[in-house]
């Protein structure tokens, strides 16, 4: 296998599927497909045309996976924007696909980026601001991965945890990211659910519902943001409420505990409260102790600042956030918030200013900056 003549003819072969009216980003992901499959193939059969080879392996590569969005679309287009209560529907290949996708072969992490960017649709961009890494170092894990699975056989699926993952990255993509799949999300959730007997299964679906039962809530009429306690609640759906509920007490009855069971508790008791006053921030923090014993994942750390900062007051919240690193995303927002309880309106403005530069979406940069704005107004009055 002459590497060095493949690595010569990349920059030629992508260039050929822009021309045909491909898109770069697709076009690069077909050409590395390509060079994946010329990698097992070459050896025993070497082309006469390299580089004919290439272009008509790497275009077949494009259209397949063109195909394979437009069809992904259009059961995402099927779907409910309210997903159904109740048994899962008909289970089609999506689920299996998670599954053949999360191979034995691959780390857990690869297994997960590479389902995200050839099942779910995320974007390379996308899956790298899920797992606070630079998109040059995400698109070499995918790429990787590719290169890993391109000799194996798909016989082996992977384990429950890494599917888990998977779907619980595409609905927060779609829950509050650029791309609607939440309720695609729920819907292979459900059919796992209805698959297996599993409680972190269980957890997830319960944990998605009660989230998701907030949608209509979540944007005023002319798309911003509405923050949870701002939000009108008598708008939240209460038996998709009621259904994550349930689910969630039969799977905590299992004493199974889990990350996404204690998640969907926290969620639960927001869901609760007849108001945002009424919440039970006591029991929030235990559940987030709790997350955070699971999972040491400093993103908890960041929201158990928030719900610290509810029960105990805002410096006790704001001491909490002195222990984690500020380039964490949504730290300056967090800093802000804090600092807004506790009087601080210069402090939180300049920091709800930060927060907004650093944002992911546009909604979410919309909402912070007229939060640093409506601080600014009321100092200078």
């Amino acid at each position: 296998m002459n590497e060095a003549l493949l690595r010569s003819l990349t920059p030629s072969v992508l260039g050929i599927l822009v021309r045909r009216g491909a898109d770069f980003a697709a076009a690069e992901d077909a050409v590395q497909d390509a060079l994946v499959e010329a990698v097992r193939v070459w050896p025993a059969d070497p082309p006469r045309d390299a580089k004919g080879w290439l272009v008509t392996a790497a275009w077949r590569k494009f259209l397949d996976a063109t195909r394979a969005d437009t069809a992904r679309r259009r059961r995402e287009d099927l779907v409910d924007e309210q997903p159904a209560t109740g048994p899962a529907p008909t289970v089609d290949d999506t689920l299996q696909l998670y599954f053949l996708c999360a191979h034995p072969s691959l780390t857990p992490s690869s297994a997960v980026a590479l389902t995200l960017r050839a099942v779910g649709g995320l974007t390379t961009r996308q899956i790298a601001q899920a797992y606070l890494v630079p998109e040059a170092t995400m698109a070499q894990r995918i790429s990787r991965a590719k290169r890993t699975v391109s000799g194996v056989r798909f016989d082996q699926p992977g384990d429950v945890a890494t599917v888990l993952r998977v779907l619980y990255l595409v609905f927060n993509e779609g829950y509050s990211g650029d791309v609607d799949l939440a309720a695609e999300a729920i819907r292979l959730t459900r059919q796992l659910a209805a698959a297996i007997e599993h409680p972190e299964v269980a957890g997830l679906l319960a944990l998605m519902l009660l989230h998701h039962a907030r949608r209509a809530a979540r944007t005023a009429p002319d798309g911003s943001l509405v923050p949870l306690a701002e939000q009108d609640r008598a708008r939240w759906d209460t038996k998709s409420i009621a259904e994550g509920v349930g689910i969630l007490q039969a799977a905590l009855a299992r004493d199974r505990l889990g990350e996404f069971q204690a998640q969907a508790a926290i969620a639960a008791l927001h869901a609760d409260a007849p108001t945002s006053a009424e919440t039970d921030w006591v029991q929030i923090v235990e559940w987030y102790d709790e997350l955070a014993r699971l999972t040491d994942s400093p993103v908890v750390r960041l929201n158990r600042a928030v719900a610290v900062g509810q029960a105990d007051g805002p410096r006790a919240g704001l001491a909490a956030l002195a222990a984690l690193d500020d380039s964490l995303p949504r730290h300056a927002a967090v800093a802000a918030y804090l600092h807004e309880r506790d009087g601080d309106l210069a402090t939180a403005a300049r920091l709800y200013a930060e927060a907004a530069h650093k944002a992911p979406n546009l909604a979410e940069r919309d909402h912070l900056t007229r939060q640093a704005a409506r601080l600014n107004a009321r100092r200078d009055r």
